[in-house]
């Protein structure tokens, strides 16, 4: 797919200090502005005539016809809307401004099945005047130390920077996003061949978000941000290995400490530089662990640049899509070839922040530049365009964050990696078809332990 990386036009004036490092604190003629002509996060609370909604925030916790039973599938409190209009190759031109360049290439590379079924912008969920206050706090208080790789007076549970001026500001945003605290999935992954031939993953993923944990919001951050251990259950030769990893609140050299266990060896062992572009093995290694929600863990190996705001079309409360019934018969109605069945897809116009990533030199990744997509309501990375090294697009990546009503936080669900040249792709954190949907918060879990993590624990669970 030939299609050459240049510079993204934004529909909002580019903002100051796009590249390096700035270490003001916000003003206090910023912060007056939060909770009311912005919201509690920095985002604009108005509309746009183009159809961004006005942030409306009128629910905390569960809307019209949702549950916040602990591992229910999702009900979808917009059931009854119908699409404004629908994007096709035919009609692509009228839209193209606000569609990514990986969202034009899918058009383009399937004129006759991807299409874009564009709904109403709904901005009606919020997060707990808790969050809120601690959001202002950052953004008085925090401030990047060490050359861009930590932060100073960073308090736990909210975004540093809502009013981000650098590129390393806003990466940082999209590193400590506010997410769930503990959560378990068990999920299905599947590799669609263009041929439709279908390889088949799964893993189960348990997480200890400390830096989200009830308990510490507002804590000034030190020691371990968040627990995450990973078994793979499929494919059959990677049974029962078991990754564990703790990421510190740094980009430094420990940002992310690894260990795993191989069960044919029993032995946990060390694994330096996991993280980055390591395969995960449950997607039969074509998704890497820093593109798990578009992009994760350290960020010290690009050069990032906040080249604005835009208004585009994202995916957005797109509940259906996670409803049991979509997983029914191994997904046979949702995995197509080429790309995910459309119809179960809703698109809405947001805001969002657009961010170029650059490999710096002497480092190496397996995606040389990087375009990473961030809502403006939460900071969660929702699609990213992925260049090689000729710097030509080579993947177009979308993540569905959705609001949890129970946690009252915006948690990932399913995730889908196109790679624009080979006409494959992978759908990710698939659990629809599971009994047992994302489980949140769950009370007297085991995952919500530190022991939980312990070497022993991941002996044991391999086996």
């Amino acid at each position: 797919m030939a299609v050459k990386h240049f510079k993204i036009a934004v529909s909002v004036a580019a903002l100051m200090g796009v590249a390096g490092f700035a270490h003001a604190k916000a003003t206090p003629d910023e912060l007056s502005k939060l909770g009311k002509s912005l919201t509690c996060m920095g985002a604009e609370k108005a509309g746009s005539p183009g159809g961004v909604a006005e942030f409306t925030g009128k629910w905390l916790g569960a809307g019209p016809g949702m549950t916040a039973e602990i591992g229910k599938h999702p009900a979808n409190p917009y059931k009854d809307e119908k699409p404004l209009f629908t994007i096709t190759a035919q009609n692509l031109s009228q839209y193209a401004d606000k569609l990514s360049e990986g969202q034009k290439a899918m058009f383009k590379k399937y004129p006759n099945t991807f299409k874009m079924a564009v709904y109403p912008s709904h901005r009606d969920f919020r997060y707990d005047d808790g969050v809120c206050k601690v959001v202002a706090k950052n953004g008085a208080e925090t401030e990047i130390a060490a050359g861009g790789k930590t932060l100073s007076n960073y308090y736990m549970g909210a975004i540093p920077f809502p009013f981000p001026k650098s590129g390393s500001e806003a990466v940082w945003n999209g590193m400590f996003p506010t997410l769930t605290n503990v959560e378990a999935r068990d999920e299905d992954a599947a590799v669609v061949y263009s041929n439709g031939n279908i390889t088949w993953g799964e893993q189960q993923m348990r997480q200890y978000c400390r830096r989200n944990d009830p308990k510490l919001l507002g804590h000034k951050a030190e020691g371990v941000s968040v627990y995450v251990r990973m078994m793979t259950t499929m494919p059959e030769r990677n049974k029962g290995e078991v990754i564990k990893t703790k990421d510190n609140f740094t980009q430094q050299d420990d940002a992310r400490l690894a260990w795993q266990y191989i069960p044919a060896v029993r032995r946990v062992r060390q694994a330096p530089g996991f993280g980055f572009d390591s395969p995960i093995p449950s997607t039969s290694n074509t998704v890497v662990v820093d593109e798990v929600r578009m992009y994760n863990g350290s960020a010290e190996r690009y050069n990032w640049k906040l080249v604005g705001k835009k208004e585009m079309y994202i995916p957005y409360n797109n509940f259906r899509l996670e409803e049991k019934d979509v997983g029914a018969n191994k997904y046979a109605n949702l995995l197509k070839p080429g790309h995910e069945n459309p119809d179960f897809v809703r698109w809405e116009l947001h805001r969002v922040y657009v961010l170029e990533g650059k490999l710096k030199d002497g480092y190496r990744h397996l995606y040389p530049t990087r375009i990473v997509y961030a809502d403006e309501d939460t900071w969660l990375y929702v699609m990213s365009d992925i260049y090689d090294g000729k710097n030509e697009l080579w993947r177009w990546n979308w993540v569905n964050n959705l609001y949890m009503p129970g946690a009252k936080v915006f948690a990932q669900g399913s995730a889908f990696y196109h790679d624009l040249s080979s006409g494959s792709y992978t759908a990710f954190d698939l659990m629809q078809a599971k009994p047992k949907y994302l489980e949140i918060d769950k009370p007297g879990a085991d995952y919500a332990n530190i022991d939980f993590y312990s070497d022993d624990n991941m002996k044991a669970s391999g086996n």
